[in-house]
């Protein structure tokens, strides 16, 4: 695909813009200087062509975390893969020193450019943008987010910038455009080794790799093919403690954690091998539990552990003991800083998402559900012995079975777990979760378990 690169000095609105042209908040916008460090990307579809939007960090930043030359080298990719750049200035504050000092960047890469005088909220500041000209010999055009004037005819400038379509530009946009056959969500507390695994899984440096704690701030879609297959694997921010949140950024990044655990298929719910589990993945955890999402517990730095004589067993118990109601989720020990076991990972990831879009048949579902009760009948309860008529599976992703039975309110939780272990050991779901609804029998005749 073609690619538009988004660039400009820190602040000017590239994120805002980004969202915008993209129709959708996919980069965090802060009033703080140097929120963006990665490269986002968005396939756009406009004007009869498809092209990649780029949002990329401010050039020139002062980076908080001393990340100034991490940030340079994702801007300086950006510009490189770009075909056309869009250089967005600030019309309210007018062409400043940074602002020439990008255009001296930008002359000698001889690249279409189409210039973007942003926050032109008022006709004043449209007359004034007309200074941006010293910079380019390039179209010029007024946009305002907060106004939400300029869109079409910038993209259709855009569009316009954009080399000849070639021959498979059309195919291979559509084939990009539908939906990847897995979103992968890796998410998990601050410097645990997510960007480093997806780096290691996309081969090559894609997003930004600190010792610096929380340096991926926005959630980053990676798209990448497996045997022939596309899948998206989206990398998350590192998630703090709320009472330890220091900003906005930091806010923004937990919702989007949360948002990207929503949204994927499966969830790989990393640990750091040298470090005790956390309250805050005790949490994501709990969000992953709530969202019905297949999950894997990736146990990463193990290179570390096995330095410190930790054996693959005791960490396993460890996970279990702490998550006594997610025993049946796998666990992976890796090394993304050496690239060791991640591509078995994600392996597993994919026949954790089959799993979950499995479909029983209803006869075999009451055979299963009829063989537990009679191995192991629900207790009686005031007075009362708990009965199940009938089962069916309404749903998949996640397998959804709806029990039908003289008054749900007699079946504990005890029994309710009992029985998930059961269809667990003998349905083709062993390793994701199942949503079980109980519902008290109608009037309809249904059949008893195991006789359909």
């Amino acid at each position: 695909m073609p690619r538009i690169a988004i660039v400009g000095r820190p602040n000017v609105g590239k994120s805002s813009l980004f969202n915008w042209l993209a129709g959708e908040r996919l980069s965090i916008v802060d009033p703080t200087a140097g929120v963006t460090r990665d490269r986002l990307t968005h396939l756009m579809h406009e004007g009869g062509r498809y092209f990649e939007l780029i949002d990329t960090g401010g050039i020139g930043i002062v980076d908080s975390d001393a990340l100034e030359e991490e940030i340079e080298g994702q801007i300086r990719v950006g510009l490189e893969m770009a075909d056309v750049l869009l250089f967005v200035g600030d019309a309210q504050t007018g062409v400043l020193p940074l602002d020439r000092e990008v255009a001296k960047r930008l002359h000698p890469l001889g690249k279409p450019l189409v210039i973007a005088a942003n926050k032109c909220d008022s006709p004043k500041m449209e007359s004034d943008a007309a200074e941006f000209l010293e910079l380019f010999d390039a179209p010029l055009l007024a946009t305002t987010v907060k106004g939400n004037r300029g869109r079409d005819a910038l993209l259709s400038t855009l569009v316009q910038a954009l080399p000849p379509a070639g021959e498979g530009e059309a195919s291979g946009g559509a084939e990009l455009a539908a939906d990847p056959v897995m979103k992968l969500a890796v998410v998990g507390r601050r410097n645990v080794g997510k960007s480093t695994f997806l780096n290691a899984l996309a081969g090559e440096e894609r997003v930004i790799v600190s010792e610096v704690a929380g340096t991926t701030r926005d959630s980053i879609d990676l798209r990448f093919e497996v045997d022939g297959r596309s899948l998206v694997a989206i990398d998350t921010p590192g998630v703090r403690r709320k009472k330890s949140l220091a900003n906005d950024v930091e806010y923004y990044g937990t919702v989007r954690a949360q948002q990207s655990i929503r949204r994927a298929d499966v969830v790989l719910m990393t640990f750091d091998a040298t470090r005790t589990i956390s309250k805050v993945d005790k949490q994501l955890v709990a969000d992953i539990v709530e969202a019905h999402k297949p999950c894997i517990f990736v146990v990463n730095k193990w290179d570390l552990a096995l330095e410190k004589e930790m054996t693959s067993e005791r960490w396993a118990e460890y996970l279990e003991k702490t998550f006594a109601n997610m025993r049946y989720v796998p666990v992976a020990f890796l090394t993304s800083q050496a690239g060791r076991n991640v591509r078995p990972v994600v392996d597993l990831a994919q026949s954790l998402f089959k799993q979950a879009r499995e479909r029983v048949g209803t006869g075999k579902l009451n055979t299963v559900i009829r063989a537990a009760i009679e191995k192991n009948p629900p207790p009686m309860r005031k007075n009362r012995r708990p009965k199940i008529f009938f089962a069916t599976q309404v749903a998949v992703t996640p397998p959804t079975i709806v029990l039908k039975c003289n008054d749900p309110g007699l079946l504990g939780d005890d029994w309710k777990r009992y029985l998930l272990t059961q269809m667990r050991d003998r349905l083709p779901f062993p390793e994701i979760p199942i949503r079980l609804y109980f519902r008290p029998r109608g009037n309809e005749e249904e059949p008893t378990p195991g006789r359909r």
